[in-house]
């Protein structure tokens, strides 16, 4: 005789839920195979082998080196060759050079953000280092300090309207940074999870919310008076 094949019992892919504040059996997925590789590594390992430290350590030293030469780097075009930087800038307005200070700071920013939060990928990293190198050569420029109002006129003169107007973009932009920050926070501490406001914390929502307050702070700047007293 043949021996017939039988089938192996298969157990029923179901489990026991709370659904709509009922208990019910539902149907769930099962894989007879596992997703997952055999490893004889840890998760500590495996983690440690995805941090990638290298790739930060670069990011931090090329940060550092952003913050720092090109602040001085600027500083000294602006003491040494006073005349030749007002030359360069003589057509632009003080508008101008605010927006210009202040779209330094927004893409830095927003560099930083992409490659922490949502992809910590090689360009997001290096548009936050020529962000933050752009910001600080500006900062450099218009000799950006706690009391940069009498540096700006030591240096510049009657044309330090021009320097004032940069640092007052670049602390328009922090402004807006710290005050996103603090309001983000408080939407984290604030809203539960089970809330339907919680959508405002989701990335996209952030991203809108920040946005929207360096637009404001912008506004500000440009039209609400603050370079007409430089």
């Amino acid at each position: 005789m043949r021996p017939t094949l039988t089938e192996e019992p298969t157990e029923p892919n179901e489990a026991i839920e709370v659904v709509g504040g009922k208990v019910e059996t539902v149907e769930v997925s099962k894989h007879p195979t596992p997703s997952i590789p055999e490893t004889d590594l840890s998760l500590a390992e495996i983690e440690r082998r995805r941090s990638h430290p290298v790739r930060w350590i670069v990011v931090i030293l090329a940060a550092l080196t952003a913050m720092i030469a090109p602040y001085w780097f600027g500083r000294s075009l602006a003491v040494n060759d006073t005349y030749a930087v007002l030359g360069a800038l003589g057509g632009v307005s003080a508008q101008g050079i605010a927006l210009i200070g202040w779209t330094a700071v927004v893409i830095a920013y927003v560099g930083l953000a992409m490659a922490v939060v949502v992809s910590p990928s090689w360009p997001w990293l290096i548009v936050f280092v020529i962000g933050l190198a752009g910001e600080q050569f500006i900062a450099g420029l218009s000799m950006l300090n706690l009391n940069f109002w009498y540096s700006t006129y030591v240096v510049y003169g009657d044309q330090a309207n021009l320097a004032n107007a940069a640092n007052i973009g670049i602390m328009a932009a922090a402004i807006g940074i710290a005050v996103y920050a603090v309001i983000f926070v408080g939407l984290l501490v604030v809203i539960k999870k089970t809330s339907p406001l919680n959508v405002l914390t989701k990335s996209w929502a952030s991203f809108i919310l920040y946005f929207a307050i360096e637009a404001l702070a912008l506004f500000v700047v440009l039209f609400g008076g603050v370079l007409t007293v430089l």
